[in-house]
Formats: C-alpha cells, sequence, structure tokens
C-alpha cells in the first residue's frame, strides 16, 4: 500500500486549523463596551464596580503597566440563539503562548460575584445552556495589565519591573468582546481529532495503532463537509469511534492526573498581584468542579489560601465547599513552596508548622506529602524535618532541569543526613504544566525510571507559574485517555490516592543520600544580598525574640506576643518563596522585601528589648545577654551576666610593609595589599594560609550566563578572574587594634576592617562594597595550607560533606553550593572553619602545589555579590556590608559555635539582676534552635534541640522553672515525633540523640 501519512497528518492539522476550530464558534455578535483605569494600585471590588465607565471600542489599547482597568461589557442574547449553549468571548489581547505572564481578568456579576478568571488559554464565561433568548448581559472584568516580563527574546534588560520605572505605555490592545454560539458537538469533535493527532505522532511509524489511527482519521476528515462543518461534525465523530474505544494494553504506564496551578507567590509580578492570581485561579477551578464531576484539584501554599480567605469571602466559600467534596485538595503542608537550600533550620520547621496548621485548622486536613515541584533542588537536612511535621511522601520535579547529569529515579527513598527517609517521586512528565498533550504523556511513559519495578506516575495538570490551572479541554483529553491504545492511561486523583498507590506497588525502591542538588541555578544563593541578609537577620531576631520572651514570661509574667510571632513569622517564610528569597524575582519584589525586613527587624528588636528590660529590672550593673546556644565569655547560653574583662590584642608593625595582629593566640600578617599573608595558629604550631598564597583575597570575574540571569553562573565564569591586589590604603583602624583596608576597582569601592577579638582564635573580616558593576561575580577567597578530600557545610539541623576533588561529573557539577554558617575543612587534629553572618554561596577548590613543599591548598571562597540585568536591571547596586570570620585550628564543635556568635551577636544593657537561662544543656554538641511557650497558648515551654556535631549524644536538659510533664512531640508540638523518651529526675530530662537527630519537647509547667 502506498505511504500517504505525510499527507493526512498535514490534512488534519490544516483543517483543525482553519475549519474545525473556528466552527466552535459559528455565531457571534459584539458586546458593548465601556473601560475605568483605576488609578494607582487596585481598588476594592465596589470600587471598581461602582466607578463610571466610558466608551471603548475593540481594537482600542489599554493598560498602563501593572495597572488595573475595570471594562462593563453589555449585550443581549439574539431571540434566534434560543435553545443554544452560549459564551461570551472576552480577549484582553492575550498571546495563548504566554498563559499566566501577560494581562489577565477576572469576571464579576452586578452584585460582585465573581463568575471566574481571564487568561491567554481562558477566555470564555459561559452565559446559558441553553438559553432562552433575549437574555441581557452584564459583565464586569476587572482586568489586570501586567507586562510581560519573560518575552519572546528572554532575558533582555527591562525597566518594567518596577511600577516606578514602568512608565504609562499601553500594553496591550482589546482583541475581542463577542457573545458567541457554543457548538458543544465541533468542540468535541476538536478533542477527538487533537488525542488522535497527539498520539498518533508518538507512536511508531511501523506500528499497526499508529496506521489504524491515521485510517480513522482519515475517514473522520471526509465525513467533515468543511462548508458545512456544524452540521457533519457527529458524522465525523462517528468515524472515531473504533479507535477512541480501543483499550490500553495491560502494561500500559499509569497516570495519576493531578489538577494544578504553580502559582509563584512573587516572581515576574508583585506579592500584591499574586493576591489576585490565586483569586482568578480559584474562581475557574471551583468552576471546573461543578461542571466534571472526575476532576479533582489540589493547591499547595497555605499562604496563598489564607489569602483568598482573606481578600475574596466569595470565592473562599466555594472553594470550603469543594474542599468538603475532596475535589479541592489542600496539597504540601508548607506555608509557601519555600526555596529548601537557605531557610534555617527553625525557618525550614515553620514552614510546615504554619502550614500545616492552616490545613488542619480551616479543613482538618493533614497532610503527609511536601509539594515542592519548583524549588531549586534540595538540603539534605529535608527529609528529617518533613518527617517531624508528621509527613512522609515528597514530590518534586526541578531536578529534571539539571543540567549535567540525569538522575537516575523517578521513585525512591531519600536519606536525609540523620538517616530519615522519605518516599520521593519525580514526575517523569518533567512539567508542573502538564497540558495532556501525547507527547507530555508519551514521554512520561517513556521517561520513567523505574519500569519493570514499578508503573505510576503523577502528572501536575494545568497551567502554571502565573496561574490559570487547568482547563476544559484538558479534563477532555484526560477523559479521553483514560483506557486509550497506545497512551498511558490517565486518572484524575489525590496527591494522597497516587503516593499510596505507588508506596505499595514499589515497596522496597532505591535510596538516594544526601542533597538533591539541582544542577542549575547556582547563583540564586547570591544574588539580591540584602533579600539574603533581611531573611538572615530575620530568623535571628525571631529567635531571640522568642527566647527572651518566653524566659520573661515564665519569670515576671511577661505577656508572651503570639499574635506578634505569629504574623512576623509568617512574613518571614512567605519571603523564603523559592523566587524570593533566591534573588530571582523582579525588582518591585525586592524593593518591597528590603522595607518588609527593615520593619521586621524594628518590631522584633523592641520585643527582644522589652523581654530583656523586664528579666534586668531596675538597676545599673552591666548585662550581657547571651541568645547562642553556647555560653561566652562567661555568660551563659540563653541567659544574661557581667561580662569577663578581655585579654589584650597588639598591633605592630610588619617588617616587610603592612602590620601584625596577635592576641597570644592567633598571629595574622597584613601585607601592603591589605592581604592576609599568614594567619597563624600559635598552639598549633602552623600557619592556616597556604605557602604563596593571600587570604582576604577579593576576586572578580565576568559574569553572563547562557540563560537566566539572576538566576544561573555558568562554569565558564572561573576562566577569567581579576584578583583586587590594588589597594587606596591600608591603615590602623580607628580602634588602634585593628586594620583598615579600602581599595577602589571599576564604578566600585570596597572598605574592610581586620580585627583580632581579645581571647579568641578567630579573625574577624568586615567587608563594606559600594557596588556598582554590572554582570560581574565578586568572591572572597581563603587559600589554606590543608589537605582534606571532603569539606562539611552546614544546613539545617546539622552538616552535609561535598567532595573538594571532581572525580566524577556529579562532583564536578557542585561548583557552587550552599552553607548556613559555616564551611568547615580538616585533617585529622587540626581544621579550619570559615563563618559569615548573611552569605550562602560559596566554592572549594583544591590545587596541589608544584614546588616547594608539594603540598595541598584548598582554597575557600565565599560569594559576595553579583549583577545580573534580568529580572532587575538594577540587582545589587548600592552599599553592602558583610562579616566573615577565619577560624584557624576549628574543630567541628568550634565551627559550629562560631557560625551562630557571629550570627547572634551579644547585647548589653544594665538592670538589677543577672538572668539564669530558662533551659541549659550540658553538652555542646546539642544545640537549642528553639526556646518558646507553646503556640497553644498554654503556657507550656517548648524547647527544640539537635545533635549538631554528627555523633551520638547523651545530654541532660535542665529547666530553670518547676515542669508538671514532659511530652516528645512533633513540630506541630503534638504528642508523638518518634524520639527516644527522655529520662525525667525532677527538672533535669536526660536525653539520647542519634548524630543530626531533631528532638521537640514540650514541658508543662507545674
Amino acid at each position: 500500500m502506498h505511504d500517504d501519512r505525510t499527507l493526512v497528518e498535514a490534512r488534519l492539522r490544516r483543517v483543525l486549523d482553519e475549519r474545525i476550530r473556528p466552527a466552535v464558534y459559528p455565531e457571534s455578535v459584539p458586546l458593548q463596551v465601556a473601560v475605568w483605569h483605576a488609578p494607582g494600585e487596585p481598588v476594592p471590588v465596589e470600587e471598581g464596580l461602582a466607578a463610571e465607565p466610558e466608551p471603548v471600542e475593540v481594537g482600542a489599547r489599554w493598560g498602563a503597566p501593572w495597572g488595573t482597568s475595570w471594562f462593563r461589557v453589555t449585550g443581549t442574547v439574539p431571540e434566534a440563539w434560543a435553545g443554544r449553549t452560549v459564551e461570551a468571548l472576552l480577549d484582553l489581547g492575550f498571546d495563548e503562548n504566554m498563559p499566566g505572564f501577560q494581562c489577565e481578568g477576572l469576571v464579576y456579576r452586578p452584585d460582585g460575584t465573581p463568575v471566574k478568571g481571564l487568561n491567554p488559554r481562558n477566555q470564555w464565561v459561559r452565559i446559558g445552556a441553553p438559553v432562552a433568548g433575549g437574555e441581557e448581559v452584564v459583565l464586569h472584568i476587572e482586568a489586570a495589565s501586567n507586562p510581560v516580563i519573560l518575552d519572546y527574546h528572554p532575558f533582555l534588560p527591562t525597566q518594567l519591573g518596577d511600577k516606578e520605572t514602568a512608565g504609562q505605555e499601553s500594553q496591550y490592545t482589546l482583541t475581542r468582546m463577542d457573545l458567541a454560539v457554543f457548538d458543544e458537538s465541533v468542540w468535541q469533535l476538536v478533542m477527538d481529532l487533537e488525542v488522535l493527532g497527539e498520539l498518533m505522532a508518538e507512536l511508531p511509524v511501523d506500528s499497526g495503532r499508529r496506521h489504524d489511527i491515521l485510517r480513522a482519521v482519515e475517514r473522520a476528515l471526509d465525513a467533515v463537509d468543511l462548508q458545512d462543518v456544524n452540521g457533519t461534525a457527529d458524522r465525523a465523530r462517528a468515524a472515531l469511534t473504533g479507535v477512541l474505544s480501543a483499550p490500553a494494553v495491560p502494561s500500559a504506564h499509569r497516570i495519576s492526573a493531578v489538577g494544578h496551578a504553580h502559582i509563584d507567590s512573587a516572581w515576574l509580578w508583585p506579592l500584591r498581584e499574586t493576591v489576585r492570581k490565586v483569586a482568578r485561579t480559584t474562581s475557574n477551578m471551583t468552576a471546573l468542579i461543578e461542571d466534571e464531576p472526575e476532576f479533582v484539584f489540589a493547591m499547595s501554599q497555605a499562604q496563598q489560601w489564607a489569602w483568598v480567605k482573606a481578600h475574596r469571602p466569595e470565592v473562599w466559600a466555594r472553594v470550603k465547599k469543594a474542599v468538603a467534596e475532596g475535589r479541592f485538595v489542600p496539597a504540601g503542608g508548607m506555608w509557601v513552596e519555600s526555596d529548601t537550600n537557605m531557610p534555617g533550620s527553625e525557618a525550614m520547621a515553620r514552614q510546615f508548622v504554619h502550614g500545616k496548621r492552616f490545613f488542619l485548622d480551616e479543613f482538618g486536613v493533614d497532610n503527609e506529602e511536601a509539594w515542592l515541584p519548583d524549588t531549586f533542588g534540595f538540603a539534605a537536612g529535608l527529609p528529617q524535618i518533613i518527617r517531624a511535621a508528621g509527613s512522609k511522601w515528597l514530590l518534586t520535579q526541578k531536578i529534571s532541569w539539571s543540567q549535567t547529569n540525569r538522575f537516575p529515579h523517578h521513585t525512591f527513598q531519600w536519606e536525609g543526613i540523620d538517616g530519615t527517609r522519605i518516599f520521593t517521586h519525580f514526575p517523569p512528565v518533567d512539567t508542573y504544566n502538564c497540558s495532556m498533550k501525547g507527547s507530555e504523556l508519551a514521554h512520561a511513559a517513556r521517561n520513567f525510571k523505574d519500569k519493570g519495578r514499578a508503573r505510576h506516575s503523577l502528572a501536575p495538570t494545568g497551567w502554571g507559574d502565573g496561574g490559570g490551572g487547568t482547563t476544559r479541554e484538558m479534563v477532555a483529553k484526560a477523559a479521553r485517555l483514560g483506557d486509550l491504545e497506545g497512551s498511558a492511561a490517565v486518572v484524575w486523583e489525590t496527591p494522597r490516592a497516587f503516593f499510596e498507590k505507588a508506596e505499595a506497588e514499589y515497596p522496597e525502591p532505591p535510596v538516594w543520600v544526601g542533597e538533591l542538588y539541582l544542577e542549575l541555578h547556582r547563583a540564586t544563593l547570591t544574588s539580591q544580598a540584602k533579600t539574603k541578609q533581611g531573611n538572615r537577620r530575620s530568623e535571628h531576631l525571631l529567635r531571640e525574640a522568642e527566647l527572651w520572651a518566653a524566659t520573661a514570661a515564665v519569670r515576671t509574667g511577661f505577656p508572651y506576643p503570639y499574635e506578634e510571632l505569629d504574623r512576623i513569622w509568617k512574613t518571614v517564610l512567605l519571603h523564603q518563596f523559592h523566587d524570593i528569597l533566591p534573588g530571582s524575582s523582579i525588582a518591585w519584589v525586592h524593593r518591597e522585601a528590603r522595607a518588609t525586613y527593615e520593619r521586621i527587624a524594628g518590631e522584633l528588636t523592641g520585643i527582644v528589648a522589652a523581654a530583656q528590660q523586664a528579666l534586668a529590672g531596675e538597676g545599673s550593673r552591666e548585662l550581657v545577654f547571651n541568645s547562642a546556644p553556647h555560653s561566652r565569655d562567661g555568660v551563659p547560653a540563653g541567659g544574661a551576666g557581667a561580662p569577663r574583662p578581655p585579654q589584650g590584642t597588639r598591633l605592630s608593625p610588619r617588617a616587610a610593609g603592612g602590620h601584625v595582629l596577635d592576641n597570644g593566640l592567633l598571629r595574622v600578617e597584613i601585607d601592603a595589599r591589605g592581604l592576609v599573608v599568614s594567619a597563624y595558629d600559635i598552639g598549633a604550631d602552623r600557619d592556616t594560609v597556604a605557602p604563596g598564597g593571600a587570604a582576604n583575597l577579593l576576586q572578580l570575574h565576568p559574569d553572563f550566563p547562557n540563560m537566566w540571569d539572576a538566576w544561573d553562573v555558568d562554569a565558564f565564569y572561573r576562566n577569567t578572574v581579576t584578583d583586587l591586589t590594588d589597594v587606596d590604603e591600608v591603615s590602623a583602624g580607628e580602634d588602634g587594634i585593628s586594620v583598615r583596608v579600602t581599595r577602589s576597582f571599576g564604578d566600585s569601592r570596597v572598605t574592610q576592617v581586620l580585627s583580632l577579638p581579645p581571647g579568641e582564635r578567630r579573625l574577624v573580616v568586615d567587608t563594606e562594597v559600594d557596588w556598582h558593576e554590572t554582570e560581574k561575580f565578586l568572591k572572597l577567597a581563603f587559600p589554606l595550607d590543608l589537605h582534606a578530600e571532603r569539606y562539611a557545610s552546614e544546613t539545617q539541623f546539622g552538616h552535609v560533606y561535598r567532595p573538594t576533588h571532581t572525580n566524577t561529573s556529579w562532583e564536578a557539577a557542585k561548583f557552587e553550593a550552599c552553607n548556613h554558617r559555616f564551611v568547615h575543612l580538616e585533617e585529622p587534629g587540626w581544621g579550619v572553619a570559615v563563618v559569615n553572618d548573611s552569605t550562602y554561596g560559596h566554592d572549594v577548590t583544591r590545587t596541589v602545589r608544584t614546588d616547594g613543599d608539594r603540598g595541598t591548598t584548598t582554597t575557600v571562597r565565599v560569594s559576595l555579590l553579583r549583577a545580573p540585568r534580568f529580572p532587575d536591571p538594577e540587582t545589587d547596586q548600592g552599599v553592602h556590608r558583610f562579616r566573615h570570620a577565619l577560624v584557624p585550628g576549628a574543630s567541628i564543635a568550634d565551627a559550629v559555635r562560631e557560625g551562630w556568635r557571629i550570627n547572634l551577636p551579644e547585647r548589653r544593657l544594665t538592670g538589677g539582676q543577672e538572668v539564669a537561662p530558662l533551659v541549659t544543656v550540658d553538652d555542646d554538641a546539642v544545640v537549642l534552635t528553639a526556646v518558646k511557650l507553646a503556640d497553644d497558648g498554654s503556657g507550656d515551654v517548648v524547647v527544640r534541640f539537635h545533635e549538631a556535631h554528627g555523633g551520638r549524644a547523651r545530654a541532660t536538659l535542665t529547666a530553670g522553672f518547676e515542669v508538671a510533664e514532659v511530652t516528645v512531640t512533633d513540630l506541630l508540638e503534638r504528642p508523638g515525633g518518634g524520639a527516644e523518651p527522655p529520662v525525667r529526675d525532677g527538672e533535669r530530662i536526660t536525653v539520647r540523640l542519634r548524630p543530626f537527630e531533631l528532638v521537640t519537647l514540650r514541658l508543662r509547667r507545674a
């Protein structure tokens, strides 16, 4: 038989595009349109509805960047349409290829009831099915003229990312405002042909099934009268019945479709616009649930649910009804889909505390899955946190974006640093925006790496990023794909139903140990330094506020600020969203974040000061409050006492030029260039700085990645480097015991102060950068005379080890990585820590010296600043301050302690009495990460701690108050948690911990 396959396939494409799809709406009449442009920020719905609009014609330009326009559309359904289905077609100027990334609208009835959202893939509003004819139609559209930031030529610098710089030029052209007859039969024919055409294209050319479909499609196209598509659509559909009813083979891959709209809580739009995006999407999804009995929709991020509740009560009522029916599913149990690399231990825990508690309080739903489809890699401490929150599953797909290595599993057990394992699934469809295309489902089936042992995968289905969700077209396609020969079999179900099936069929999946490192988006550890500093500072201020407020509440009756702390925690957690904290949002988002962090710092500082004054009482004694989890300078952890007089530090000239700092423990030589050429550990009799090397070396790289400017740094950036050794001035500091260094480069200026605290084995480097570079990457280098094949980086509730070598492509790909407060390297018996107060990105490399002693130089470089131009063209311009410390001779215990010290400086005030800690621990390996009052207002004291050194620990906690009962709890302060029960002797509580084990205790006061 002659092969006419390509001829029939080409015929299908043209007939669909030019004849059948246009016939879905065979008749239409224009609507009358009027518009009112709201001045400034969005107005309340009542104000928008009441405003007096001006007439406007289709074809008119509208919408200044970030503006809101209220359109009123009116018309009358023609009498001749009686008995037919009628829809309004409302095209604001959409580009169908940009759902979620451009203008959007929410349609209201005149009484203010939301109807549904409008977006490029959802432009219709049902008027009646059927209509009686003669109905008067009045609809209002709250239209957001969000500008397109990520355009067809992506990553071009634009001023559109902030309303303060975006200008007033209209962004869109009003394209269509009509009433139209909707022909259900033609629409169903379109769905039939799309499903079969897409399936056919994925089947082998020599398969019989492909040719069966080809011939059926040909018969259907023959049955369509191109001059009367509407009259012949049913006849064409009949020709397809046979191929659409052929069942899937028993071995077909099984796909659990979960309706979804991954909505970035901020990204190429500000937070306030996300509030409206969520309202539009939830309006559409509740309507789709009412129309489609099999459809199930899942939405994560409790913050977004809270926005609906607070801002759209009518939509919230519909959401609650759908949740009660099990059709609209709270997912993930986190406050937002946060970054998981940079949030600190307590913050990561509180993501689950606040997220799960919201869903429990509102719906009685206790999520058992973490849902993070778009987060940029996963820290190795996360499995324990998920389990401690009462959850046991994880879903993500972002690792499929890795540039170098393909992850070997789609379903597996992920083991964290403490040994906790979480059943994890990566959807092989490789997108969280599945649209039920044949190519997507075929890719999922082919791509699934666990064939032969498992056959289930999940597909988050719906337009995401900017929202929109699932469409009726996707639901129609899924219905046809439920049991169809040649395709994976599709069923709508909840995340829980999927995980239960997947876990049951795969009882012994493979295990992946350690972090899930994304080999992409590494620069998110550095971009937008002030956002990262705001996060770090807020986390530690929250620790202080809880600690001192709880101590003061128990000791003095100080009113514990439950509501304030709850609100501030939720604000900090929101800003840990995976496009805010990583620095990948538009300028508007980061401008607001800086202001928010400043406000939070003021509030928390006020709480700390009030609680500390209540504890100190009246008096003139100088007291030092120590918020860190380790004693220092004679002041106990979590207590306040008189400061210990420090030993002296000497500053003297260096013979070869420069200065020498010496405090009896360290002798640091700073040369005439302001570089540290020696950091001599006197007790260990060895130098820290590699021979011929210089620490405190600022290095500048060009930084122009191939894509994703704010997100990425590509390995080739290291091919070119400029060492900033030219110096403007090296002089003694104003205190006479420090060294001040200033340098200029490009359009920027750096001022550093190097100091050696008395009695401490650490060199403190305070760096101020007035940064005015573009597309540059600034690093601070410490070349160490130390041989180590691995190094430790702090992560949540412990640390993770990474190799210093690049034996494999997996190791080479980790050329930029995350740490929290410290990086630690060690030879047996001697190590070095580099600690920081606000940076995350770093790299560690090693070289062998070819001359002299042939020793190993291991270089730690801290990433300070970048200057990408997309999506914020002014990223990080301005003044920044960083504090780092080099700690020679440091054990891992020293690294932990010094990391806390640099982030929790002492606070001094006068009072009448010293303050004993509320809770003490007799082992420095056991670190208290939270001391607070229970969230339920009972007055119980909650203590959270973990083993921080990577070994086993037996520690005694002693409460500074009478304890009636001790309960091991989960993160939500509920009985349970899985830890070994403690042994109690009065106020002394003895616990045994595994390496990195996390424990939460609830202490009921007598």
